[in-house]
């Protein structure tokens, strides 16, 4: 049995994306993660985790050359040496992660050859990718699995772990959701996300939203800075909407205990998509727009998981600010409406 240590320190949805890893790994070894703020919901107490070492990037980001933050630093690079790992694994891959890799003292330090921004220094062991890293059509879970063959350990199955909901939270859960109707189907809306051209238009989950209403339970999440766009989205319907709207009130492990209770998530490319997925109980359709949805979509049950895009020639351009001088952040139109009505409809049935 070898002590592992996965490195994935941002953002939610890719250490989402490294469980399949974690979970293959588990087998006949032991895995402990070093994580920093957004992912720590997603491994702190999951039962295919051993140890879970803490770095809190947002606090260090805030004064990063005091004594204080060296001081903290070096504690936890403290509290890694002390487990002795065997090997780590660097599914960052990024100069953020480049030092508490190279001074893991793990024995063996995997990364791929092609990783960025000078973190391949902290490796002693390279893996040749099988596709470049950037390549639209290589799924990053596949990308993070080939650690684990890199290791002669053949994966047998997409899957995931995830913490279990505590009885506060289930409670919680319970009274949120006590107005939804038991004889009806529940699909959660979730449609924003922190990147803007990410966005589907309003317009269009207005139309979902009027096809599917009174057919199911509708529910929507978000932070409570997302109000706008939900208000947005059912002012367009231009019809009373008999919906749940839970934006704002729902923390992290609510909003999972949340989704292991729908029937269909529905969201653009975020966490809210990486996480409904996680928990392998809803379908998932994740809209894309400018993100490659062959990379980032939910896959392994094609009449479960659909991952969407339009056919604009510039999609997918996997930028934050749109480049394009005439019709800026057009794929945010696209697909069209009634393309995820239809799989809405179908899946409802």
């Amino acid at each position: 049995m070898a002590k592992i240590l996965i490195i994935r320190l941002t953002s939610l949805g890719d250490v989402i994306f490294t469980l399949p890893l974690v979970n293959t790994l588990a087998e006949g070894n032991e895995v402990s993660y070093l994580v920093a703020e957004k992912g720590l919901g997603i491994v702190k107490n999951n039962p295919s985790i051993k140890n879970v070492h803490f770095a809190p990037l947002k606090e260090w980001r805030k004064n990063p050359f005091s004594i204080k933050r060296y001081i903290e630093f070096f504690k936890l690079i403290r509290e890694i040496r002390k487990e002795k790992y065997d090997i780590a694994l660097d599914c960052q891959q990024m100069y953020k992660s480049l030092w508490l890799f190279l001074l893991s003292g793990a024995k063996r330090r995997i990364t791929f050859s092609d990783a960025r921004e000078g973190s391949i220094i902290g490796g002693n062991e390279f893996i040749k990718p099988k596709a470049k890293f950037r390549d639209n059509n290589y799924h990053i879970v596949e990308r993070n699995l080939d650690f684990a063959r890199h290791l002669n350990i053949q994966p047998k199955e997409i899957k995931f772990t995830l913490p279990p909901s505590t009885n506060e939270v289930v409670e919680k859960v319970n009274l949120l959701t006590s107005t939804l109707y038991d004889v009806r189907k529940t699909v959660i809306i979730s449609p924003a996300t922190t990147w803007k051209n990410k966005y589907w238009s309003s317009d269009n989950w207005a139309k979902v939203v009027k096809a599917i209403n009174q057919t199911c339970n509708i529910v929507f999440t978000g932070m409570k800075e997302d109000k706008y766009y939900i208000d947005e989205i059912l002012s367009k319907t231009q019809e009373r909407i008999d919906c749940l709207n839970l934006v704002g009130r729902t923390n992290f492990e609510e909003l999972k205990e949340l989704f292991t209770r729908a029937d269909i998530v529905i969201s653009p490319d975020s966490g809210s998509s990486n996480l409904a997925w996680a928990c392998s109980k809803p379908a998932v359709i994740t809209v894309f727009t400018c993100t490659p949805a062959k990379r980032f979509g939910p896959y392994g049950d094609n009449d479960k998981y659909f991952a969407i895009q339009g056919n604009l020639s510039c999609e997918p351009c996997f930028k934050k600010k749109c480049r394009m001088k005439v019709d800026n952040c057009a794929c945010t139109n696209f697909p069209e409406a009634d393309e995820i009505i239809k799989i809405v409809k179908k899946l409802l049935n």
